[in-house]
């Protein structure tokens, strides 16, 4: 039995760019429905920066329809202040995202290019090119935007490059799903 199409919304968090893109999964096939950034303008105060990520999270959601989220989890930078902001932009998204009620999965950096390049230390440059042909994109979309459609991708291939869309959360307690 066939199932209907899912939208899926893919989050890049950033504090000076959030990446956005939603893609559409009819069977086992993906499609481009749109992308694009946030940009909060470097002068405001952080809090204004992080209202301008959530509502513009907002719109997109309320826009676009989608029914499950991915967003790309943080990384430790070296400098522990730079990941602290980056934490405080991605609760934003995830505010956005739980606000409206979607499913959210979160997926690392290195997870997100195995699903799409096939190869956990792809350069960004390689994703750029692997999410255009994947999409069929008629050009190379910028870095945040494929970013964020690739871990859209990522989730639509079930997180691993196979299998279905995760449609809830899962547990896993001593090696059995609770």
């Amino acid at each position: 039995m066939a199932s209907g199409p899912v939208r899926i919304l893919g989050i890049d968090p950033g504090l000076r760019v959030t990446g956005f893109g939603v893609i559409e999964k009819i069977g086992s096939r993906l499609a481009y429905v749109t992308s694009g950034c946030i940009r909060p303008s470097p002068s405001e105060a952080l809090a204004d920066r992080l209202k301008t990520i959530l509502d513009g999270l907002r719109e997109v959601i309320a826009t676009n329809g989608p029914a499950q989220a991915a967003l790309e989890k943080v990384f430790v930078n070296v400098n522990p202040q730079s990941t602290l902001l980056l934490g405080q932009a991605r609760g934003a998204a995830i505010c956005a995202v739980v606000d409206a009620g979607l499913p959210l999965s979160e997926y690392t950096a290195l997870q997100v290019k195995q699903a799409v390049v096939g190869y956990g230390k792809a350069k960004k440059e390689q994703v750029q090119e692997m999410v255009r042909r994947i999409l069929v994109l008629p050009g190379t979309p910028g870095t945040d935007s494929a970013d964020a459609l690739a871990c859209a991708i990522c989730h639509a291939h079930g997180g691993q490059g196979l299998g279905s869309i995760v449609t809830g959360i899962q547990r896993v307690r001593r090696g059995r799903l609770v």
